[in-house]
């Protein structure tokens, strides 16, 4: 069974950065594609960034414009998300995902409050 563990979410200001880390527990960490998607309150859930297996490839969703990064290191096992420049629109519970073929592995989420 593969436990995805986040953190790194808190409330901030609108224009503050944050960076969200996912460790994971599995030693297939670096066979996966690895992801960030949010659900703000009362939304369904958003893909927001994506990260190929080795780190080269990355895809993000349109809204987040430049100011969020996702990278990996294999060795840790873990992803992260830099976000900077964030909005109130950013509040949400940020979930990684993990994809051996599908988004078959997930965490439990941390929750990012941006205020105006």
């Amino acid at each position: 069974q593969v436990q995805l563990v986040e953190s790194g979410g808190g409330s901030v200001q609108a224009g503050a950065d944050l960076r969200l880390s996912c460790a994971a527990s599995t030693r297939f960490f670096s066979t996966y594609n690895l992801a960030w998607f949010r659900q703000a309150p009362g939304k369904g859930r958003e893909f927001v960034a994506v990260v190929n297996f080795n780190g080269v490839r990355t895809n993000y969703a349109d809204f987040v414009k430049g100011r969020f990064t996702i990278s990996r290191d294999n060795a840790k096992n873990t992803v992260w998300l830099q976000m900077s420049n964030l909005e109130p629109d950013d509040s949400a519970l940020y979930y990684c995902a993990a994809a051996p073929a599908e988004y078959d592995y997930w965490g439990q989420g941390t929750r990012v409050t941006v205020s105006s």
